[in-house]
């Protein structure tokens, strides 16, 4: 449960909202009618941005899903700015499409545009990321992953990855964190640090964590000044492949061979993220699946019809070591 509603897990989601928002890049498509004939359902999306591989997929498959479903979308690229998602959903509101959903940029901060659209009747759904509001009523439920169980796993794959590099002894950790404020760094922390806490309390240390912001820009440069003030670090935590796959570049500047000389666990199993650990310098990956988009319109057809959605969407999300990766590769689809 979270907040008194079910939480929609189908891996990790995206929101939607669109909108004319200022400062935010727009995308309209209409189908004109569903396939029954009837009056097709619009839908306002505003996604988070396109910082990353995982949020690529994400997009893609919100926008196909859309059209597969005969919805009229409207979508907003908010670039990462909380103030572009706020416009985009005023927008919708006074667009008065049928049901607005987004991805929130961060957790807090939403109770005034989210009064705005409950005065104004439009159901609003959240994908992907969760937000503290003072009444829970004011969306209608979360589509998403559970991320402090993703942060728990990756502790968990972290100890068969140092028992099968042969590792004993202190365990020196970088962190390279999300978004700061955004739902998934704090909870992929969260939970990371709890596995920590619980059975490495003697034996593994976080020396240094700091947010990379999702990118692979933002991963190399802040990797490259982790190896600067701790060059003795030997794994490294990373909130998402794309930032994984910066930071390797800046391990490789230094000299040092990632996946052996610095171990590697990440969060998401990108493409890009699986041929780094099949190229051995990634060596474990917690899934988080992007492809919410079919789990986010059946809900969306839900909502506007009345129907409940007090129930649990979902999908399987493995765990994967460099020796999977090879096997697994040409099955992923983002």
């Amino acid at each position: 449960m979270l907040n008194r509603r079910n939480f929609l897990t189908a891996a990790i989601g995206v929101a939607a909202t669109g909108a004319l928002a200022a400062c935010a890049k727009e995308d309209k498509s209409s189908t004109g009618t569903s396939s029954g004939g009837s009056k097709a359902i619009t839908l306002g999306f505003s996604q988070v941005g396109s910082e990353s591989g995982w949020r690529s997929a994400n997009t893609t498959s919100v926008k196909e899903a859309a059209k597969e479903a005969g919805y009229n979308l409207k979508f907003s690229d908010a670039q990462q700015k909380q103030e572009n998602q706020i416009s985009a959903i005023r927008s919708y509101i006074a667009q008065k499409v049928d049901v607005i959903a987004f991805s929130p940029v961060v957790v807090t901060g939403w109770d005034a545009v989210l009064k705005e659209a409950k005065a104004a009747k439009i159901p609003v759904v959240l994908t992907d990321r969760s937000v503290e509001t003072s009444d829970d009523s004011l969306y209608v439920t979360l589509v998403g992953s559970d991320f402090t169980d993703e942060g728990r796993r990756a502790g968990k794959i972290l100890e068969k990855v140092l028992a099968k590099a042969g590792v004993k002894g202190p365990v020196k950790i970088a962190q390279l964190e999300g978004t700061t404020g955004a739902a998934p760094a704090i909870e992929r922390a969260k939970g990371f640090k709890e596995v920590m806490d619980a059975e490495h309390k003697d034996d593994w240390k976080i020396v240094v964590s700091q947010t990379g912001d999702f990118t692979r820009a933002g991963g190399k440069q802040v990797m490259a000044a982790f190896l600067q003030s701790n060059p003795d670090i030997n794994v490294l935590f990373a909130h998402n492949d794309d930032m994984a796959i910066g930071a390797i570049q800046s391990i490789e500047a230094a000299g040092k061979k990632p996946g052996k000389d610095i171990l590697i666990v990440s969060i998401d199993g990108v493409k890009d993220g699986f041929i780094a650990m099949s190229e051995g310098k990634i060596n474990a990956i917690v899934e988080c699946n992007p492809l919410l988009g079919p789990q986010l319109m059946e809900v969306v057809k839900t909502v506007h019809d009345g129907g409940s959605v007090e129930r649990w969407i979902k999908t399987k999300e493995g765990d994967f070591m460099q020796d999977q990766a090879k096997a697994a590769l040409p099955t992923r689809k983002y």
